[in-house]
């Protein structure tokens, strides 16, 4: 019964939000809720809502102060000679302005925080997309290509792998650079292939593709620019993101504090102050309110048991004959498996079981762990409706979530599937 509900609901909520009949807040609380009250719940659901929303309020808040943070740090100029850097590189040429998004994408991403690359590498490039007319779902698929591929031995799932298998991190990711390194070349021979078809495009469209109003640095915006406080500024901005990478604060409680002393320092006339909040309040709530609702959807399906039924279904579904195959086939179905398991359920509750059943077959664990890296949440978060940083994506794109999906997806699961073959190539996996 939890299967077949937990696996409808999580149908329920894809198709609703992939083919836009309801918004990401609507879906992810009244689906969940309407499963949950259906497999007998009850008032109970409430409890699962609560627990779900105490869970991501720390991630909510986050993200909340970090576009405050950022937002505050481009008004002010920080950005400018970024873009004109990427400017002087890629010209206006789509078709390296796309792998040169990536490329910044990438090296942000060393810090293994999906969400601060996105919080980074959107907002310094979104004007220049602006600028030229070019489709930002081809920043937002170019950014998550980035980020999905670079798999580190400090990000979150291969820290979760090594601590559910027991096994060190870096005998899990050290044969895999080769693999990585053939994603990568796929990132970027994709990303070169989508600019040079955007550029073909403006090319044929002609200049009226362009959007003058939002060029950086016009004129309607050059009063809130503090160029002389640059330095000040970047120093901040370091600081901030040096306290997430090297200390043990909350992030939540650093980008507040950054927030303050930004708007402190660049606008420190109350009445200015209020008017920089303002100009980001819309984005900054609108991702509150996705995040809380995330926190109702992953709360009810983790506290009414029906991801771990799924789970387990999943396992006692392999044919006895087929634990020979498991690492291949793993690796062929773990990024769209992150559309479905948060990194938590999958990782601690599912790898376990399936690491166990290889093993017994004459497989490692080592390779179970290796198979589930190539897709699930690593190429699959930046689309998953159970990671925040998919919300964050879209919101800084001022996409619709269904419309990032339906663009992102086939070229994250092609990059997987590369990763994938490669690790066969390469022996990783026996078939």
């Amino acid at each position: 019964m939890l299967v077949l509900l937990g696996v409808l609901t999580i149908v329920a909520l894809l198709a609703a939000i992939l083919f836009n009949r309801m918004s990401p807040v609507v879906a992810l609380i009244l689906i969940p809720v309407a499963a949950a009250l259906v497999g007998g719940f009850g008032s109970s659901t409430a409890g699962f809502m609560i627990h779900g929303i105490t869970e991501i309020a720390p991630v909510a808040g986050m993200f909340v102060f970090a576009i405050l943070f950022f937002g505050v740090m481009t008004d002010a100029g920080l950005l400018e000679p970024l873009l004109r850097g990427v400017i002087r590189l890629a010209g206006s040429r789509p078709s390296l302005i796309v792998p040169a998004s990536a490329l910044l994408a990438l090296l942000v991403h060393l810090d293994g925080s999906g969400a601060v690359c996105f919080l980074v590498v959107i907002p310094a490039m979104l004007p220049l997309y602006d600028r030229l007319g070019m489709d930002r779902r081809i920043l937002a698929c170019a950014t998550s290509l980035a980020a999905g591929v670079n798999v580190l031995p400090w990000t979150g799932p291969t820290l979760r792998s090594s601590a559910a298998l027991k096994i060190p991190v870096m005998d899990i990711f050290r044969p895999m650079i080769g693999v990585q390194a053939a994603g990568l070349l796929f990132v970027f021979a994709a990303c070169f292939w989508l600019g040079l078809k955007e550029e073909r495009r403006l090319l044929a469209a002609g200049p009226t593709a362009r959007q003058p109003a939002v060029t950086v640095g016009s004129d309607d915006k050059n009063d809130l620019k503090r160029p002389k406080l640059f330095w000040v500024n970047l120093a901040l901005i370091i600081a901030v993101l040096g306290g997430m990478i090297f200390s043990a604060i909350p992030p939540v409680v650093l980008f507040m504090a950054g927030t303050a002393l930004a708007l402190l320092v660049n606008y420190p006339d109350a009445a200015q102050q209020r008017v920089r909040i303002d100009a980001h309040a819309r984005a900054a709530l609108l991702m509150a309110g996705v995040l809380f609702a995330a926190g109702v959807f992953t709360g009810i399906m983790t506290g009414s048991g029906m991801l771990k039924a799924m789970a387990a279904a999943a396992v006692n579904a392999v044919p006895p004959g087929a634990g020979h195959h498991i690492p291949f086939g793993l690796s062929l179905v773990a990024m769209p498996l992150s559309l479905a398991f948060d990194p938590d359920s999958f990782y601690f509750g599912v790898l376990p079981i399936l690491a166990h059943t290889v093993q017994s077959l004459g497989g490692t664990a080592l390779q179970t762990a290796q198979a589930a890296l190539i897709g699930q949440m690593t190429t699959g978060f930046p689309v998953s409706p159970l990671t925040p940083a998919t919300f964050l994506v879209a919101g800084l794109c001022r996409l619709e979530l269904g419309a990032h999906q339906r663009f992102t997806f086939p070229f994250l699961y092609a990059a997987s599937l590369v990763m994938s073959a490669t690790a066969l190539a390469f022996g990783l996996f026996p078939i």
